[in-house]
């Protein structure tokens, strides 16, 4: 970083002022389409060389705001898309998977820990101990995939004895996280699925579904464990638009 930016004005970085490094951010970033990345690894850079090399007071020196870190928007699952992920799938353990996922909104790592005696079904909830943050939180088991888990249980070989999913070969320890991303993302090939699909999509699509059904933001929070609402209010932007909704040119 601190080369180019050498190259950039012919000069050592530690002469370059505050004026020029503002320059040369907005060249980066208006003419040559670099990143916001970029931008921030370069005022990295600098704040270091004036700060810890050349012990200079960064504050005083030289003051930049930082650009925002980029956040595309993740693709969405339509329900349909779900539903048809879970139908080409014949393995019943990795059917189970997919439904657990998508039904409750868990992350994967919960769903990996998830003990046998975690699944209420008196009170049709999963108690998920631990979560993100260390809380302890009741997230939502759906009749559909209460069926599934018990048809799962019953049939599927080794039967689990301690942890909802199993690593087959070590039974009474939790299956892998790379093999759950590699059932999820098979099972979006084979339902014909072009999107970059991963675990988290599912847990994606239960909270953009549930605030299209008119499921209120602070419940969607809880049953998330998102300690804020504002980590909740990015599925604002995911949730299809209101059919009620016309374009002006539609009004014409």
């Amino acid at each position: 970083m601190l080369t180019n930016l050498s190259k950039h004005f012919n000069k050592s970085p530690e002469t370059v002022t505050g004026e020029e490094l503002k320059q040369y951010l907005y060249h980066s970033r208006q003419t040559r389409q670099l990143s916001n990345a970029f931008v921030n690894q370069t005022i990295s850079a600098v704040k270091i060389l004036h700060r810890d090399v050349l012990g200079l007071d960064w504050d005083n020196q030289i003051k930049i705001k930082r650009p925002r870190k980029e956040q595309p928007l993740p693709d969405i699952l339509s329900k349909e898309e779900v539903l048809r992920m879970v139908e080409v799938t014949a393995n019943l353990k990795h059917k189970s998977i997919i439904a657990l996922l998508y039904s409750s909104g868990i992350r994967r790592e919960e769903m990996l820990n998830l003990l046998l005696s975690d699944l209420d079904s008196k009170r049709m909830v999963i108690r998920i101990n631990m979560g993100k943050g260390k809380k302890t939180r009741d997230a939502l088991l759906a009749v559909n995939t209460l069926e599934l888990l018990r048809q799962y249980y019953k049939k599927f070989h080794p039967r689990p004895i301690k942890y909802v999913f199993e690593a087959g070969y070590n039974p009474g320890h939790p299956y892998s996280a790379s093999s759950v991303g590699n059932v999820v993302k098979r099972a979006a090939t084979n339902a014909g699925i072009k999107k970059q699909i991963h675990p988290h999509s599912l847990r994606h699509a239960f909270a953009t579904h549930m605030l299209e059904q008119g499921t209120n933001l602070k419940i969607i929070q809880k049953l998330l464990g998102h300690s804020t609402l504002r980590s909740t209010m990015v599925y604002l932007h995911l949730a299809s638009i209101d059919p009620s909704v016309k374009s002006p040119f539609d009004q014409i």
